[in-house]
Order: structure tokens, then sequence, then C-alpha cells
């Protein structure tokens, strides 16, 4: 038996054989809806032994597994290079709507950001998966500006295999971030839970990406309805 990449050994019939040692998890955007919710994710289980996060300033979080580090150039990690370093995975759940931003501040957060984190993952520890969070109905070839998301997961996925998340509607609690109409509409749309293409519970983002990187998954693209899968297997 040999080890392939990740948590991962592959044997002589090529079974992929995955190791559920606990994990050291990076994570970007610990401080949004999302990011917040696969924090939470990750700290509730005993699958994960260490949680890092990478932000602007430090969250009000007490938990003996979670190491923050404060950093505000995410174009440069070089001051912390540790925090890449022997990790599982890259959980990169950092982004804003493009009717928050200019559309260059936009680049620079849901590409660049990104881009770098991924080139320093690679650096430091070449077996670790990485995710992005894009959206539901992101399109490279769309002719739309959301398209350049479309452009960031492909890139992405030729640089170090990444899986790019599409979820629909994440239910979690709203970022102070987020426009305000988000939690007024959240109770309308909690009612889209039974579809599975549209709805998404935002610890179960969390626990997705964790059974994908348990799994050894790269290089795909995971719509909303495989989310809740994956999810149901991490809890199964």
């Amino acid at each position: 038996m040999e080890r392939g990449a990740g948590d991962c050994a592959v044997d002589a019939a090529a079974v992929v054989l995955c190791v559920r040692d606990p994990m050291k998890i990076l994570l970007f955007g610990a401080s949004g809806t999302a990011g917040g919710a696969v924090l939470q994710a990750c700290l509730d289980t005993t699958v994960v032994k260490e949680v890092r996060v990478i932000v602007r300033r430090p969250l009000a979080w007490t938990e003996a597994k979670l190491w923050e580090l404060v950093q505000t150039n995410y174009l440069d990690y070089a001051a912390v290079t540790e925090a890449f370093r022997a990790v599982d995975a890259c959980l990169f759940c950092l982004g804003i709507s493009v009717t928050q931003v200019s559309k260059e501040e936009f680049v620079k957060i849901s590409h660049d950001y990104a881009i770098a984190a991924a080139k320093m993952l690679k650096t430091e520890s070449p077996g670790a998966a990485f995710h992005y969070i894009s959206g539901k109905g992101t399109r490279a070839e769309s002719r739309t500006f959301w398209s350049k998301v479309g452009q960031t997961e492909n890139e992405l996925m030729e640089l170090v295999g990444a899986n790019c998340w599409r979820p629909g509607f994440i239910d979690a609690e709203p970022s102070a971030s987020l426009p305000k109409v988000y939690a007024v509409l959240r109770p309308a749309l909690r009612l889209l839970k039974p579809f599975h293409s549209l709805y998404v519970a935002g610890e179960d983002l969390g626990r997705a990406m964790l059974e994908a990187t348990r799994e050894n998954l790269r290089r795909r693209v995971i719509e909303n309805a495989e989310i809740r899968e994956l999810a149901e297997r991490f809890g199964a």
C-alpha cells in the first residue's frame, strides 16, 4: 500500500482508503456568514484537532483548538507562513457580493486573495486540499462580471487541484458586513430547505468540506445537492 495525496492511501486494487486521523485546518473568512458557520462545524467535531484562522481582527472566540493569526495583507502571507505549514486542508470562505464593493475590489477579494493563499499552501503543504466557495450559478463562460469567479475556479483547479463549492442559500447567522436584507429574508428562504439544489445549512457546508477532505476529493465543482450529500456522509 502506498500513500496518496492528502490523508488517503491507495492499495494494489486502486481503492482509495481515507485515514480518519484528526485534521489540521486553515480557514479564511471566519468572521463572515459562511466562514463563521464552517468554523463552528470544525470546532464541534473531533475530526478536527486544530483550526487556524487568518483574520484582520481577533475573533471573540475562546476555543482550545482555535489558533488565530492576525494578518492585514491578504496578497502576501510571508508573515504567517506557519499557518500554512502541515495542514490537511485550506477552507477559503472569504468573499463578498459584487454589489458591496467596486469591481476592482471584488476581483482582489474573490481572485487575488485566493490565488495568493493557494500558492502559499502549495509551497508549505503540497498535499493539502484547497476548498474555494464561489456560489450557485457560477460560470466562467458567462458574459457578466460574476464570470471572474468562474475563472478563479479554473485557475485554482489547475494550480492546486481545488474543489470549488457552489452552494445555494446558506442558512447561517448573518455577519455584520452582510446586507441587512439577508436577515429579513432568511426566514422565508428557509422554506427552500426541502430542495436539495437550493438550500444548505451553514454548518453542513463545513461538514461537507471536511468530508471531501477525508475522501480526498480533488479538482471538483461541487453543487448544492452534492454538498448536502457529503454533509450526510460526514454524520453517518
